[in-house]
């Protein structure tokens, strides 16, 4: 009965946040309002600006931020002791992510939908906006290196997941093109999705469909790596309407459809128990059988701060400003859909790293099959996955654990075990292939942005002050001296010319390709220790694995900076923010200054192997992000109440001061 209270305690409690904590600041702090003009209606250009319907938007927000963090991070961090984590999950989700999620996409909406990088180089300075854009190069770089290998180690363990993530795909190309040219609503096409995806969860590893999976299953890791990059690319040039909104939508809905048998299954075995072992057995009890808490698992690192760097996604996450900034901004049509995307996404978020934690410490123990073929029960069942530290880090363990004891709640329904694995397996799968195509979109910008600052002035499109290349840029003002654009020709893709290689980059295929390929060159290195081959190729991405978890919280604590200044420059509250800020900046530099000069007590492992690429990024990470907070501290006692620059042509927020520097603009909804 603890599990099922659990669940709905937590549950209880997003909701009530929801319509409290997130009304507050969507009403008293970020002023939201129906009529602002939104720059998806503003800037609409068919391709990254598109008005977009909130629940679309949602779909495409919450798949994106979700990935498998949710379920990797608590899916390991339980061995520290399940409470430790729920209540990071739940707090950390409520006061800290879905206020960094919800404060980034308010900021970027009320700047042309600009990511958090550029809009530092506004409310900060512009050297910052420089050190972020570097920081967020490195960030999405691990991205793309590491989640074509996750989905295919999903693919590899679960074969039976393969075909129904891949006719999504097709699925979602139908859709974008149904909803674009028909204008018809949502239920219908919604409806006919979520059957055939379900069918093939159900049908699709059946006759010769096994036969494929299985043969896919034994590709390599790089072919994995280099079809999901190619996909990838595809993904991040087309226009958002064509594959990425449609594609993210109907994931989300048979990601929350699964969600939701998941609770029921939970509900189930909480008063009946859970399917028979075997046939003609009793239906086993649910119960917690992992401990409450574990300070010092063998081999394990300090709770403090590693918890807090282990589990991201599921309490709060630097990547998802990218996301919030990045695309949603550049979809939502009415600026009142801000909390119910950012607000609403990060605590249906929480709510799905609860319930991947009820299913580690309790339906894992309804049983798990041993390596001699018997079923294992309760504590001997979740030893099989949690005997150590070092028994429960591999990808597949934990991965395996998530799926393993959600696929137990869905059996105790009636279920089939095989119909029960695949589903669970085409959720963990299809969390990482839309974070992974959102990331390489998210990249495409940031590259640009960079190859843009140092492109020469070689294009008709270039700023007049300051030589910016502006051949990708929709805004109404540089975005690197913040002159007007007004007398220049409104800028196109392609126009930039010369034989500079910043100039193509600044050009959306070039930039996609160069960071997809950057991406495919980091996953082919070897593993320190290996040879260069075509069997160790692919897991390149592990080498940067380790520092990843610190710097995305990094990002997540320099994101608050972004939204403080941005508050603090109008005079607005940010006693709210300062805690949950210095936290995320505190605990990640803990974390990495640990990772690489203390070690778990013996010499950190990479400085032994040789992993000097890894060295080499988390100094220069830690470097650029102490170099930012001091920029910080130096100016924030001199911009209170100082109005930076405003775009042309921007939307701001209801009863805020203008500036002599620009005009803030409201309007009707598109």
């Amino acid at each position: 009965m603890a599990t099922l209270f659990i669940a709905i305690g937590a549950g209880v409690a997003f909701i009530i946040a929801y319509h409290t904590y997130g009304r507050w600041l969507g009403g008293k702090i970020f002023s939201l309002a129906a009529d602002a003009v939104c720059p998806s209606c503003r800037l609409n250009d068919g391709v990254d600006y598109v008005p977009t319907p909130k629940a679309i938007v949602f779909g495409h927000h919450f798949t994106s931020i979700a990935g498998t963090g949710p379920i990797v991070g608590p899916a390991i961090a339980i061995m520290w002791g399940w409470l430790p984590a729920l209540l990071w999950v739940v707090l950390g989700s409520i006061f800290i992510g879905a206020v960094h999620d919800f404060g980034a996409l308010v900021v970027s909406l009320r700047n042309n939908g600009q990511t958090v990088g550029d809009i530092a180089g506004r409310v900060l300075n512009r050297r910052v906006r420089l050190l972020f854009l570097l920081v967020l190069f490195m960030s999405l770089t691990i991205v793309l290196a590491i989640f074509g290998l996750v989905i295919a180690a999903v693919f590899q363990q679960y074969p039976s997941s393969i075909f129904p993530c891949m006719v999504q795909i097709p699925i979602a190309v139908a859709i974008g093109l149904w909803l674009h040219r028909k204008g018809v609503g949502l239920f219908v096409p919604s409806l006919v999705a979520l059957a055939v995806m379900y069918l093939t969860v159900i049908w699709g590893d059946a006759g010769w469909l096994h036969s494929i999976n299985q043969t896919l299953a034994g590709w390599s890791k790089m072919q994995w790596v280099l079809v999901l990059l190619g996909y990838s690319y595809i993904a991040s040039v087309l226009p958002v309407w064509t594959l990425l909104q449609p594609r993210d939508y109907i994931n989300s809905l048979q990601l929350l459809t699964a969600l939701g048998l998941i609770v029921g299954g939970l509900v189930w075995a909480t008063f009946l128990g859970g399917a028979p072992p075997v046939p003609g057995a009793a239906r086993p009890a649910l119960e917690i059988v992992a401990p409450a808490w574990q300070f010092s698992p063998a081999d394990a690192p300090l709770m403090f701060p590693f918890l807090f760097i282990t589990i991201a996604c599921g309490a709060i996450s630097g990547f998802h400003c990218l996301v919030s900034s990045g695309t949603s901004s550049k979809q939502l049509e009415n600026e009142a859909d801000a909390r119910f995307v950012g607000f609403g996404a990060m605590l249906t978020e929480g709510f799905l790293a609860t319930l991947v934690i009820l299913a580690c410490v309790a339906g894992i123990g309804l049983g798990v099959q041993a390596n001699d073929g018997s079923v294992l029960l309760g504590e001997a069942a979740w030893q099989t996955r949690y005997a150590s530290w070092t028994a429960a880090q591999g990808l597949s363990a934990k991965v395996g654990a998530f799926v393993d004891g959600s696929a137990n709640f869905l059996k105790a329904i009636g279920l089939s075990p095989g119909v029960a694995v695949a589903l669970m397996g085409v959720l963990a799968a299809s969390f990482a292939g839309t974070t992974l195509d959102t990331a390489c979109r998210l990249q495409r910008y940031v590259v640009q942005e960079l190859a843009a600052t140092f492109a020469p002035r070689v294009s008709r499109s270039a700023c007049g002050a300051c030589g910016y290349d502006l051949s990708f840029n929709v805004s109404g003002q540089c975005p690197k001296c913040q002159a007007p654009l007004s007398g220049h020709d409104h800028p196109t893709a392609g126009t930039g010319v010369g034989l500079n290689p910043l100039v193509w980059l600044t050009n959306k295929h070039t930039a996609t390709v160069f960071a997809c390929v950057v991406a495919a060159a980091i996953a082919a290195m070897p593993l320190p220790g290996q040879s260069w081959a075509w069997a160790n190729a692919g897991k390149g991405g592990m080498i940067l694995w380790p520092m990843f978890g610190a710097t995305n919280q990094l990002l997540g604590g320099l994101s608050f900076l972004v939204i403080a200044f941005y508050l603090w420059r109008r005079d607005k509250p940010i006693w709210f923010l300062v805690l949950p800020m210095v936290f995320m900046l505190i605990m990640p530099l803990w974390a990495m200054g640990m990772q690489l000069f203390v070690g778990f007590g013996k010499t950190p492992s990479w400085w032994s192997s040789g992993n000097w690429v890894l060295v080499v990024i988390g100094l220069a990470t830690l470097a650029l992000e102490v170099w930012m907070i001091c920029e910080a501290v130096l100016l924030m006692p001199r911009v209170k109440g100082v109005l930076e620059p405003v775009l042309e042509g921007a939307a701001a927020g209801v009863a805020e001061p203008v500036s002599s520097a620009g005009t803030e603009t409201r309007g009707v909804r598109c």
